[in-house]
């Protein structure tokens, strides 16, 4: 029986795409990938048209929106065996980019440290089996490997999210790792060097305005190559990425309710003019303290979409969008209701006037905001 997953792994999710591209892929691969750099390329940025694979015809969806040629340095930093870090603002796709690189390049997007404040060094590398280590002594067999332990020994990538928010000693346990790709395990004595076979790396993760971070030292730094991810500019583009993943969330939970192209146009604009702080028709808005991410859009427009949904409603309300937009600006500061209900009393209302249709519901909601 197929195993179901709340949220499917990407190898999983796109298996059908990794395994016809892998198939077809003629291009030159680094030792011990599942796909050449172009393969890589095309999974993640897609590809214009369909290919035949075992009488099927097989699309390539475009999977990361943003900046193409971010991506194909990422690849080829990757390739050759130097380490990869993504930063930028929260809810900017570095943790998806990576979960699509490691996919491609390893066959699995799982073997992930996730970066918290109470991450030990065990953690990262290895621990132990405390009832084979008290009944046999320090062997191999009783080493529980963590995920630079499997990075290493299978040579696939270790995904290290939110690296800055481990402590600083902590961060520094992977410079000899990765100056020297060798790992010590020093009470296994003659077989204690772990030497990391071709296709180990490291990919990172750090948010730059969250709070509670540790500054990354100089020496950490210089084994990674930095890819800022920047958050989408283009009102558009941030509209097809909110259609694109509700609609891929609402398959996965058998919501059975088109996604309505208008709302979301609404939404991506409303997030883009509180995130540059003007409007489209030059407005001058106060920026809110909360991240006003892509993600953060998706999330509102899905809850909303849910809603209609298990309530039975016909379509999607303002209302309750309105809802679920307040509730995810103003949960950092009281100021930014105040800018939330600013930004309705002035750019919402110039739009309800002069536009009408869903932008005058829209102010008719703001009701809601509280």
């Amino acid at each position: 029986m197929e195993q179901k997953y709340i949220k499917p792994p990407v190898e999983v999710r796109y298996r059908a795409e990794l395994e016809a591209l892998a198939a077809v892929d003629t291009g030159r691969k680094p030792e011990n990938w599942k796909l050449s750099p172009k393969a890589v390329r095309a999974f993640i940025l897609g590809l214009s048209k369909p290919f035949n694979y075992n009488g099927q015809k097989i699309e390539i969806h475009k999977k990361f929106f943003g900046n193409d040629a971010l991506v194909e340095r990422c690849i080829i930093t990757l390739a050759g065996s130097r380490g990869l870090m993504l930063i930028g603002e929260p809810g900017t796709a570095k943790t998806m980019l990576s979960e699509l690189l490691s996919a491609a390049i390893s066959g699995t997007s799982t073997n992930t440290v996730q970066g918290t404040a109470g991450t030990t060094e065990d953690m990262i590398k290895y621990s132990w089996n405390y009832a084979l280590l008290l009944a046999k002594g320090p062997v191999k067999e009783a080493l529980v490997p963590s995920p630079l332990y499997v990075g290493m020994t299978k040579g696939i990538i270790t995904r290290f999210e939110e690296i800055t928010r481990t402590p600083a000693e902590i961060q520094d346990s992977l410079i000899s790792v990765m100056s020297d790709k060798v790992l010590n395990v020093p009470e296994l004595e003659e077989d204690g060097l772990v030497f990391a076979k071709p296709g180990f790396n490291i990919i990172g993760t750090a948010n730059i305005r969250d709070k509670g971070v540790n500054e990354m030292s100089s020496a950490l730094k210089r084994r990674f190559n930095f890819e800022t991810v920047e958050p989408v500019k283009d009102v558009r583009l941030e509209k097809q990425i909110i259609l694109n993943e509700v609609e891929q969330s609402a398959a996965e939970g058998k919501i059975e309710m088109p996604v309505d192209t208008d709302v979301a146009e609404l939404l991506a604009t409303t997030y883009h003019e509180l995130r540059e702080g003007i409007s489209d028709s030059g407005m001058k808005i106060e920026k809110p303290a909360a991240v006003m991410s892509t993600a953060e859009a998706v999330s509102v427009y899905y809850q909303t979409l849910s809603n209609a949904w298990y309530y039975e409603e016909d379509g999607m309300s303002i209302a309750e969008l309105t809802k679920n937009l307040n509730n995810a600006v103003c949960k950092d500061t009281k100021d930014d209701l105040e800018k939330l209900k600013a930004y309705f009393n002035t750019v919402v209302k110039f739009k309800s006037e002069k536009v009408g249709g869903l932008w005058k519901k829209f102010y008719e909601a703001r009701k809601y905001l509280k």
